[in-house]
């Protein structure tokens, strides 16, 4: 072999440093966006809809520059990916991510007049399409390097807990900061009321669908009925089976006494339990017969041979070794019902959709925002939660 063979090919050089077009995309649209649109609003009261700002006049060149040569470090650092340069890139995203508060601050001071008690900072469309994008950046580096969803959940709730101490301590003109602390009890309220439901619905969800997995891999006919009904309620839409729940719960709550004194009837809590476990059902069920019927012949007989008399191969070998995948199945369970639950509110069952469906009437956005962003923040914490609890459980250890 000649010395000229033994040199790597261009085309392997360039395999080897070949650019990572997602981080690429994603900085060059994160740049766009802080530059074309605004950054934030400023509105004299909640009613009035407020001017926007782009980010020169809400943070000064000196911010502008600052946060255009992040995007560019990381467009830069993209364009040479290696394992040194993704651990950059995780500190460049924490880094942004760790700013982005205090330039709200910034604005806040540049822009509210002190004589204006009424008046009030919203966060504009650059500001959000950033966020977003810096965490679909984060979500590309940790599969890149292979963290474990604990590591970015623990990340993710360092970053939370200092916009949280700014949130509390400096921003108190911003405007979502003003909805909460005119209404900081019945938030509170509203969150427990949502917690609540979520947990009942998800618990009663994952013992029925056990249950009824467990039937249907003893009685297979029981499959295409059981499948073919549940299938059918998702089909419903979440208000109009709150309606047709209203009538017999009704009738119920006024023909028998005992329920009644429950607490049942057509509105409340009630019709809303129901609503929910009927659409929790079909993941929690499906994930749970699978999982189940997932366990290899080959274990169970050799548990069998073992000794192990049927309900201690269940208990034993089949549950522990399907556990990852039904606990993929109460995720899926729980944050589909965080997100249903906001129905609720429309038939008095509270929750965090009563901002929601309050700030719609009112047309105040912040108020909206005020009952959406728990939403999306308790479901990717559930969603975080289970599924790393799900990988730590997987044989083997983490995936």
């Amino acid at each position: 072999m000649s010395l000229i063979d033994a040199l790597p090919s261009p085309a392997a050089i360039r395999r080897r440093w070949q650019p990572n077009v997602v981080l690429l995309c994603l900085s060059a649209v994160m740049l766009v966006a802080a530059w074309s649109f605004h950054l934030v609003t400023v509105a004299p009261n909640r009613i009035v809809t407020g001017t926007g700002f782009g980010m020169v006049a809400a943070i000064g060149w000196p911010g502008g520059a600052l946060v255009s040569l992040l995007f560019i470090a990381m467009a830069a650092l993209a364009w040479l990916p290696s394992t040194r340069h993704y651990r950059a890139l995780l500190g460049v995203i924490t880094l942004t991510l760790l700013l982005m508060p205090f330039g709200l601050m910034v604005a806040g001071h540049w822009l509210i007049p002190p004589d204006a008690p009424q008046a009030r900072l919203g966060i504009g469309t650059a500001y959000w399409t950033v966020l977003f994008v810096l965490l679909l950046c984060l979500v590309e580096v940790r599969l890149r390097l292979g963290l474990s969803r604990w590591w970015t959940a623990l990340l993710l709730l360092g970053i939370g807990t200092l916009w949280w101490l700014c949130a509390a301590f400096g921003l108190q003109s911003l405007a979502l900061v003003q909805e909460f602390q005119a209404r900081e009890r019945q938030f509170y309220r509203a969150l427990s009321q949502h917690i609540v439901l979520v947990s009942s619905a998800v618990s009663v969800s994952v013992v029925l669908g056990m249950l009824l997995a467990m039937l249907m891999r003893r009685y297979r006919r029981l499959q295409t009925v059981a499948f073919g009904l549940l299938n059918f309620l998702q089909t419903i839409p979440s208000l109009a089976l709150f309606g047709l729940l209203l009538a017999p719960l009704a009738w119920l709550a006024a023909n028998v006494p005992a329920l009644a004194a429950m607490g049942v009837s057509g509105i409340g809590n009630a019709p809303a339990l129901i609503a929910l476990i009927a659409y929790s059902l079909l993941p929690m069920v499906r994930n749970t017969y699978v999982a189940l019927e997932e366990v290899s012949a080959e274990t169970l007989e050799a548990a069998k041979a073992m000794g192990m008399r049927s309900p201690q191969r269940f208990w034993q070998v089949r549950l522990p070794l399907a556990l990852p995948v039904l606990l993929e199945g109460v995720r899926v369970t729980a944050v589909q019902a965080i997100g249903l639950t906001a129905v609720a509110a429309l038939i008095g069952a509270g929750g965090l959709g009563t901002f929601i469906f309050q700030g719609l009437g009112q047309a105040a956005m912040d108020m909206v925002l005020l009952g959406a962003l728990p939403i999306l923040v308790l479901a990717l914490i559930v969603d975080a939660a289970l599924g790393a609890l799900a990988e730590a459980l997987r044989p083997g250890g983490q995936q």
